[in-house]
């Protein structure tokens, strides 16, 4: 069969039968594109891409100067595509069932957001409003909705895709529930305690009720649609700038904060894995790395060498 009808029905079956999210979907899709292009791959029988072929992409890949979790992406996507194959039996066996690929990604540690600079931040958002001359104005109501974001980003750390997403009946200002749908549609329920972050989402949501209960999204732009993941971080840089902010700020940097501010402050790392919505407990062990400040805190008082006198 035709690899390029192939390609066409896998993503039908991706998201139609499998259900992936969007996101996934279009990432699956630029792969694929890429795949395509690569050599004769269009003019080829499924049947005739083999192992050595496919080592071939992945050197190809590696000269285009990518990083390794792009390639192993893009292995994983190519992966999925010929065990479909397999399973639907067009094809006898997955070349991948032959091949052992090993890619190593360079371990970065998260990037957290100085304590100094969230007070700064907050701040200066939180003068401008007090300071504000004209409420009625719609510059007023979008600073009021953009403090609310912020506030979420800090108090429950998700994900900004997660902000970006929740819906009306997500969230209880009476209890402060909220639903989270995750990555892989998998649903939590995180709770949120702070009054003060309870006080600007209900003062939002007094601002926008009209708007909000006409959308099927909570937080919403000028138009009345989603308040989208690109304007929430183009928000975030905005106020950094304006609040000389030096340090780089972006909206998953709200989530490392949080995880490793509870951290610091000795709740367990499950606890923490549960928040954050996390299936394996080794991807949020990463911020146990980063947990100096604790690190400092537990030696300079609790080391035993510190009762021990030793100069007469």
């Amino acid at each position: 069969m035709e690899i390029d009808k192939l390609l066409e029905e896998f993503l039908f079956h991706c998201q139609f039968e499998k259900n992936l999210n969007p996101k996934t979907l279009s990432a699956y899709t630029i792969d694929i594109e890429q795949f395509k292009s690569f050599k004769d791959i269009m003019s080829m029988n499924i049947n005739d891409v083999n192992k050595d072929i496919l080592k071939e992409y992945i050197q190809h890949l590696y000269t285009k100067d990518l990083k390794p979790k792009s390639i192993k992406r893009k292995l994983a996507t190519l992966k999925a595509f010929f065990t479909y194959l397999e399973f639907e039996e067009i094809i006898l066996v997955s070349p991948f069932r032959k091949m052992r690929v090993s890619i190593k990604e360079n371990k970065t540690l998260p990037k957290t957001i100085d304590l100094q600079n969230i007070r700064k931040l907050f701040k200066y958002i939180y003068k401008i409003k007090t300071n504000f001359q004209d409420i009625e104005r719609y510059s007023y109501k979008a600073l009021v909705r953009d403090i609310a974001v912020l506030e979420l980003l800090f108090a429950t750390g998700l994900r900004v895709s997660e902000v970006s997403n929740i819906k009306y009946n997500d969230i209880n200002l009476s209890t402060g529930n909220l639903k989270v749908l995750g990555k892989g549609g998998k649903e939590r329920t995180i709770q949120i305690c702070e009054a003060e972050v309870k006080t600007s989402l209900k003062e939002y949501v007094n601002l926008f009720n009209d708007e909000i209960y006409k959308n099927k999204w909570f937080f919403i732009n000028r138009l009345g649609n989603k308040y989208s993941e690109y304007s929430i971080s183009n928000m975030i840089k905005k106020y950094q700038q304006a609040a000389n902010v030096q340090q780089h700020l972006t909206p998953h940097m709200f989530r490392h904060s949080f995880a490793t501010m509870l951290l610091e402050e000795g709740v367990d790392i499950r606890y923490i894995q549960g928040m954050l919505g996390h299936s394996s407990i080794s991807t949020t062990q990463i911020y146990t790395q980063i947990n100096m400040k604790q690190q400092r805190k537990i030696l300079s008082t609790k080391h035993p060498r510190r009762n021990l006198q030793f100069m007469v």
